[in-house]
């Protein structure tokens, strides 16, 4: 009779230990749950006091990065931060400056804009003027310049060789409006490059991830950018281009983008009111071209600086000395007998400048890939019998034929031993047939 009370209250003190363990857990979770509505409400309260807070400035919306921080959490959603990376898994903040979702209908609202507007020369120019700022021998960022929306703020639009580009500011900030997950030194970038892929030019190699400077104290200070008629124009490029840390090529594949736009007196005090070419548009009229279709990126600039055959195409100092100058005019000769070389320089050029002095998050930069899987090559398409082949199919066919060590100018080496092979392997066969 003594050892069955003493069962009973150790099977009672079994249950109440079970008890205890439920209770626990069920606080534990309700206590975790609070602490996650608690932090939920304090990065509310963080994203709220961040937009009371923000800029008064009309060009300085830029999104604070307590709210990016909060936008790419994995706690509050899961977006992609970088293409190839997936979905994060891990309950850890990532910030980063760009999304790349919203880099890509970014995209495609500034093709939709060019066409509307036909704006690519000084969306291209916006670009480059936030990014050539840049002083390789200047370390610390934001004081290096370069690539960091810097161009939005008042004091550094009000540098003369600025003039005008309030205007492309204008047509962008609907996009940034828009899209609050892009920053306004990748919009800068991504806008330049989509100019000039959208008029004709080649496909710019360009990665994401600007981080914006945050106030008009971080602005470098004037003269920093080319002049257009400086004393002595060689030594003037050399000396804005090499601060940059950019080479003799790079400075003339890069002045080949004035085949796209117009130079206004009323703003650089260079160039005609208006031409034959520009005084109907598109656009708004006047100013003088370099090129008869100053909307078309091509090679044109190079030929017509080098004939100087109409007085109504614009021909600045530095442009004239690109065919003076004799480590210039190496390339700038190529170039104008070349389209395809030029495309090249100028592409890997434009990806340089538009990279100068960024602080990129995530640190590698994020690629825009567009998901589009390479055409097979079939030669079959490129059969055409005795007519001529277009300039597009010649230079697919180029490519591919370069993809396996050869080029037009330079064929393949044979391989003998593959020969030798082939023709034994044809005697084998005739043999056999031969012999049955």
């Amino acid at each position: 009779m003594a050892a069955r009370p003493a069962s009973l209250t150790q099977q009672q003190i079994r249950l109440q230990s079970k008890s205890q363990s439920s209770m626990a857990s069920s606080l534990s979770t309700a206590a975790s749950s609070r602490l996650l509505c608690s932090t939920t409400a304090a990065a509310a309260a963080a994203a709220k006091l961040s937009f009371s807070s923000a800029s008064s400035l009309s060009f300085s919306l830029s999104s604070p990065s307590s709210l990016k921080c909060l936008r790419f959490s994995p706690l509050i959603s899961q977006r992609r931060s970088s293409v190839n990376r997936g979905y994060s898994t891990v309950a850890t903040t990532k910030c980063a400056a760009s999304d790349p979702d919203q880099l890509k209908s970014a995209r495609e609202d500034i093709r939709e804009l060019l066409k509307s507007t036909f704006c690519h020369p000084i969306l291209v120019r916006l670009g480059w003027h936030d990014a050539g700022t840049y002083d390789k021998n200047i370390e610390e960022w934001p004081r290096r310049g370069g690539a960091n929306a810097s161009l939005r703020f008042e004091v550094e639009l009000k540098h003369a060789a600025n003039a005008g580009l309030v205007n492309a500011l204008k047509l962008i900030q609907p996009i940034k409006d828009k899209y609050s997950g892009v920053t306004y030194a990748d919009l800068f970038q991504l806008a330049s490059a989509t100019a000039i892929e959208e008029a004709g030019g080649p496909k710019i190699p360009m990665k994401y991830g600007r981080v914006d400077v945050s106030g008009p104290e971080q602005c470098p200070e004037e003269g920093r950018l080319p002049a257009a008629g400086p004393p002595s124009p060689a030594e003037h490029l050399r000396n804005v281009f090499y601060r940059m840390g950019l080479n003799d090529k790079e400075i003339v594949a890069l002045s080949g983008a004035h085949t796209v736009g117009r130079s206004r007196p009323e703003r650089s005090g260079w160039g005609k009111p208006e031409t034959k070419y520009t005084k109907d548009g598109p656009g708004a009229p006047g100013g003088q071209s370099w090129t008869v279709q100053w909307l078309k990126f091509d090679n044109s600039y190079f030929k017509d600086i080098k004939e100087r055959r109409d007085e109504d195409l614009l021909v600045l100092p530095t442009d004239a000395v690109l065919f003076e100058d004799p480590s210039f005019k190496v390339y700038a000769e190529k170039y104008a007998e070349d389209q395809e070389a030029f495309f090249k320089d100028y592409a890997e050029a434009h990806a340089k400048l538009s990279n100068l002095g960024a602080k990129f998050d995530p640190p590698e930069g994020i690629v825009l890939d567009d998901g589009a899987a390479p055409e097979k090559f079939v030669a079959a398409k490129y059969s055409s019998g005795k007519s001529e082949l277009s300039e597009a199919m010649k230079q697919k066919i180029r490519a591919e034929y370069e993809a396996v060590g050869g080029s037009p100018d330079t064929p393949l080496r044979s391989n003998y031993f593959l020969n030798i092979m082939i023709v034994v392997a044809v005697l084998a066969l005739l043999t056999s047939l031969f012999g049955n």
